[in-house]
């Protein structure tokens, strides 16, 4: 009898994490590392609105987000409103966009990222558990501790820095609303961007 609930418990689980990131349900608890090696929580962050970013430096849609200082700005703003702006890599090592913490660290400064935090996620358990699809797969946790948003940066899906100023700014619309605490239109909509490569 024993194995067999071992099996049932397992698939029980398997199907609770495999609907754990539900836009209106509480947000996936994680347990993760920073750059320096310091253990983050999204428990840390009770209370507040909690922006998650999915990078990978060599995808040409990050670039794009980047070289436009459009990303920056993003982080810079909304830090400015008392959101927290967890930026985290999910490639695995020996995968494009990996690069362990220190690294990591150097080239967010480079690029000048504005992030809270950025997060080490190689083993992929993160990216996972919230089904991060591609980079950048923009979220956003309400002061609830709820999935409120998942899905693109913007309307215009290319790697061309000039539709950046044109498109429809779906992720800071749902940002501007959550953090109003009004609902959030379009909040799951189709992120656009490089695999997650985990």
């Amino acid at each position: 009898m024993k194995p067999l609930l071992s099996v049932a418990i397992a698939g029980a689980f398997a199907l609770a994490s495999s609907f754990a990131a539900e836009i209106g349900k509480p947000a996936p608890a994680f347990t993760t590392k920073n750059v320096k090696g310091e253990k983050v929580s999204l428990a840390d962050f009770k209370g507040k609105v909690v922006v998650l970013e999915w990078l990978n430096f060599d995808c040409p849609f990050v670039k794009k987000h980047y070289s436009s200082g459009n990303m920056q700005k993003l982080q810079s703003d909304s830090i400015g409103k008392e959101v927290v702006w967890l930026t985290v890599n999910s490639s695995a090592e020996g995968k494009q966009g990996y690069l362990e913490g220190s690294k990591l660290a150097e080239k967010a400064t480079a690029e000048g990222s504005k992030a809270s935090q950025i997060l080490v996620d190689s083993d992929g358990v993160v990216g996972k558990a919230y089904d991060a699809k591609v980079t950048p797969h923009m979220m956003i946790v309400s002061k609830d501790g709820k999935l409120a948003y998942s899905g693109a940066i913007d309307s215009k899906a290319s790697t061309e820095v000039a539709d950046v100023e044109t498109a429809d700014k779906l992720f800071a619309n749902a940002l501007d609303a959550v953090i109003a605490g009004k609902e959030v239109m379009d909040a799951k909509n189709e992120p656009y961007g490089c695999g997650v490569k985990f």
